[in-house]
């Protein structure tokens, strides 16, 4: 995509992020053309969408339609089955004519007609696409309810002698790290940009804080890592392997260091705050603090997140298995 083209589409996709949620959402990104722009440069087309939605705090379908495209199994716009909290495998498993389901699934899993399941088969892993009505699910509520997560739980039959068609569940999951990756520096950036406002507009001694050193720097630290993580995620776009994935979403903004004090008690529209990149501070504030931890979720854990501190929930498959996840007790939900 050249570049001004780029500039129309991102715009194009800003204002629809900004301005609808969920099912109009969906609608609003089906009159923009972007599932024809993810089959036309992908490349593009996820990183300019996500960023957008976590700067925006906004919920979409998008997560599923580009797993249901990488996976290529299936006609139309499935929901997807994600994998189980701190699991990265597929949310399915066949014993004898019986395929058993326990995993996750987004909002989209309520406006859709169809889930895509993957199962462990002895030749690699099998699609299979079944009524959404065949499928139990609860409502995970968490910290963040407006990211609209179900638990997924059910069975259906399958032939045991015959598999479903194969599908590239090791590439899905390197995809849905990379989207959910720039998911996180949009929210980063957003929160980063309030941050810098509150700076400016805050007076301390009769002068703005942002003019205190120990402010600039730790603004300044913080858009480094929030560039180095975008920096990398576009270099994973290169090679979208579940390596470099992982490194990209291992080195997201949820690792960043924490913002001034002063901004983490700015408040946007009750929505979002200037608050830390650094999800363990309990004083951030709430919307966007809450999706990033919870979007730190798509693949499977990568080594270099080990030892990143945090005391929010995370996905497991969508990168945060290295993290210290809440145990979810049934009151949590």
């Amino acid at each position: 995509m050249e570049a001004a083209e780029r500039a129309l589409f991102e715009s194009g996709v800003r204002h629809v992020t900004e301005s609808a949620s969920d099912a109009d959402l969906d609608a609003a990104l089906d009159d923009l053309g972007w599932t024809d722009a993810l089959d036309a440069d992908r490349a593009t087309a996820v990183p300019v969408l996500f960023e957008c939605l976590g700067a925006a705090h906004a919920t979409s379908s998008a997560l599923d339609w580009l797993l249901a495209a990488v996976l290529g199994t299936a006609t139309g716009r499935p929901a997807v089955v994600l994998p189980a909290l701190r699991s990265c495998d597929p949310p399915g498993r066949v014993n004898g004519g019986r395929c058993m389901v326990e995993g996750l699934g987004t909002a989209a899993l309520g406006r859709s007609g169809a889930a895509l399941v993957m199962t462990k088969a002895p030749a690699g892993v099998a699609a299979f696409s079944i009524a959404t009505e065949a499928l139990e699910r609860r409502p995970v509520h968490g910290l963040d309810p407006a990211l609209g997560l179900f638990e997924v739980t059910g069975a259906f039959d399958v032939d045991p002698t015959t598999d479903g068609p194969r599908a590239d569940w090791e590439g899905a999951v390197a995809v849905g790290q990379l989207a959910l990756g720039s998911e996180l520096v949009g929210a980063a950036r957003a929160m980063l940009e309030l941050a810098r406002v509150h700076a400016l507009e805050r007076i301390q001694f009769g002068r703005p804080i942002a003019t205190f050193q120990a402010v600039r720097h730790r603004l300044a630290e913080t858009l480094v890592a929030v560039e180095a993580a975008a920096a990398l995620l576009d270099a994973a776009w290169e090679d979208p392997s579940p390596v470099t994935a992982g490194m990209a979403k291992a080195f997201g903004p949820e690792r960043g260091p924490p913002l001034p004090a002063g901004a983490r008690r700015h408040r946007l529209h009750h929505r979002a705050s200037a608050a830390p990149l650094h999800p363990a501070d309990d004083r951030a504030g709430p919307a966007t603090r809450r999706r990033q931890p919870a979007d730190a979720p798509a693949g499977g854990g990568h080594p270099a997140q080990q030892h990143a501190p945090t005391r929010l929930p995370t996905l497991s498959w969508c990168g945060g298995a290295g993290m210290r996840p809440l145990d979810y007790a049934d009151d949590t939900f």
